[in-house]
């Protein structure tokens, strides 16, 4: 009862700003919808897709990607790289914060810091460099460790704020969505130099974006002036207030009604390929499992357990049955949009459940075992049917999985704590920032290394030195026919080793109404400098 009244309550504010807004012949409102909230306003404090995707409305990188996901000039104008591990970018003039503070290369040096700090979510980022050099006011310099051929692209969610600001609001440090800084300004406030300025913040109930008429970009096509955004968790209350009108624009519609929008006069579904695969990962590095009846021993370190697993899961069926035939299966952590993907190591491991069965006995586990798996249940396409499904075909090998399905901000605080990560058996998703392998290689596949940032999610600790090697000379290979040899060498250890389930690539699937324009990037992400509203 509490749930559909704070639903009913959401839908009649958005139908009171559509009110309001209506009388203004010039005011155009966007009613946008997703399954959960952006977690934090402060662009550092969790790398993820959605969060960020939506904070880049707000603040903006050097550079940034177009509809197709290529670099463009953002807050550089332009940028080279004359050194192997030196890059200058040359700072667009004329610029300011919402507040109506200058940009300048100030802020670059003092966001890269920032990105730094103890609570960011964002260390891999601000380690891409060793130092960043103020030559004037509009250029810097910045050196890389090693030589870096993609600096633009692994900078792309690298958002800028406003030293001033940042210092006045007693927000130098980033916030940590995770432990105990909730108050942190930046956690709650806005200041960016985006095109709409954050002016209403009620998290998990309502979010308000206001056009800032100061944008230095004047050739941006929407015609927006005002975003409602309202997080609605329940998948057929989102599709159902856009089919009465109440929203313009949802995330995401369940695959399974795509064929209802399509026959609902006013709206369409808007689908297409992304560039997120969605994976579940095994707890290889403790000593013995937290969430198991197994005690004394991990049997995730063996990989003819990790193997039993993945031979276990019907990828075809979760595909057929619960996706509907748009997913597209995977046996590794990148999808197909992604550099450096190749069938070789990207085709699904065979569906195999006798040979599951096999390696369980060969792994001392002729009886199967019992492990709690954590999953999302409103982050990405159908997360949780999928987690249940998984659960059914592991139980016909013998294994009990106790799934703890939660909302996307309670499962990303247990299973990124800082304390360590809590947990045994995970579902998660990647979109890497770059479109290239090295980022999934890096943060995924990575011996865990605080020091190198190399890792970060790698929750369960996979690690294979000959993995790291070859990530370590990806990184700096500017030879692009070496670079994709030593990706899919990398890739192909991790594939041997079991390290992971993949699962699939999933589709992208957003509904919109009949006359909203807005660009399906294959990140996933809505940049509302593209929609326009009738």
């Amino acid at each position: 009862m509490k749930i559909a009244t704070a639903l009913l309550r959401s839908a009649a504010v958005i139908a009171l700003a559509g009110a309001v807004f209506a009388g203004a012949a010039e005011a155009k409102t966007l009613r946008w919808s997703y399954q959960g909230d952006a977690t934090t306003m402060d662009p550092y404090g969790l790398n993820e897709t959605f969060t960020l995707g939506f904070q880049g409305n707000i603040y903006e990188p050097l550079v940034g990607y177009d509809a197709k996901l290529q670099p463009v000039p953002m807050l550089a104008e332009k940028w080279e790289n004359p050194e192997p591990t030196k890059w200058v970018f040359h700072l667009r003039k004329g610029v300011t914060f919402h507040d109506g503070s200058p940009f300048t290369a100030d802020d670059v040096i003092f966001s890269w810091k920032r990105t730094l700090t103890e609570g960011s979510d964002m260390k891999g980022y601000g380690a891409k460099a060793k130092e960043i050099r103020k030559i004037d006011d509009y250029t810097v310099e910045v050196i890389t460790p090693t030589p870096n051929p993609i600096l633009e692209r692994e900078w792309s969610l690298f958002y800028i704020m406003s030293k001033t600001w940042s210092e006045k609001n007693n927000t130098t440090e980033a916030t940590n969505v995770k432990g105990s800084n909730q108050s942190n300004y930046a956690n709650r406030a806005a200041n960016g130099t985006g095109p709409f300025m954050l002016t209403e913040r009620q998290p998990d109930t309502k979010t308000v974006l206001k056009r800032f008429p100061n944008y230095w970009d004047k050739s941006i096509k929407t015609n927006v002036d005002e975003v409602v955004f309202t997080p609605v968790s329940q998948p057929a209350t989102r599709v159902a207030a856009l089919m009465s009108g109440e929203l313009d624009v949802i995330q995401p519609v369940p695959v399974q009604d795509w064929e209802r929008l399509e026959q609902t006069k006013g709206v369409k579904p808007l689908t297409g390929a992304e560039a997120r695969a969605i994976f579940v990962g095994f707890d290889q590095a403790r000593d013995e499992l937290k969430y198991s009846d197994v005690k004394g021993k991990n049997p995730f370190k063996d990989p003819r357990v990790r193997g039993a697993f993945v031979h276990a899961v019907n990828l075809e069926a979760i595909n057929k049955q619960i996706m509907r035939g748009s997913a597209v299966p995977l046996g590794t952590l990148i999808a197909p949009e992604v550099n450096g993907f190749d069938k070789s190591f990207g085709a699904p491991y065979p569906y195999d459940p006798e040979k599951s069965k096999k390696l369980l006995a060969e792994a001392g586990y002729p009886n199967g075992f019992t492990v709690t798996m954590d999953c999302p249940n409103d982050r990405y396409v159908n997360d949780e049917k999928v987690c249940q499904a998984v659960a059914g075909m592991l139980a016909r090998v013998g294994i009990k999985i106790d799934l703890l399905a939660q909302t996307k901000g309670k499962y990303f605080g247990k299973v990124l704590a800082q304390a360590g990560y809590d947990t045994s058996f995970y579902m998660l998703g990647w979109t890497p920032s770059s479109i290239d392998s090295h980022n999934s290689l890096l943060n995924l596949a990575g011996c865990r290394n605080k020091e190198t940032q190399s890792g970060l999610f790698n929750l369960g600790g996979y690690c294979n030195p000959k993995v790291d090697e070859l990530t370590t000379k990806i990184g700096s290979e500017t030879d692009q026919a070496k670079r994709n040899a030593m990706i899919k060498e990398a890739w192909e250890i991790v594939r041997a080793d079991y390290g992971y389930m993949p699962l699939h690539a999933q589709p992208m699937s957003w509904g919109v109404r009949e006359g909203v324009q807005v660009v399906q990037r294959a990140d996933d992400v809505l940049d509302l400098r593209s929609a326009v509203v009738p």
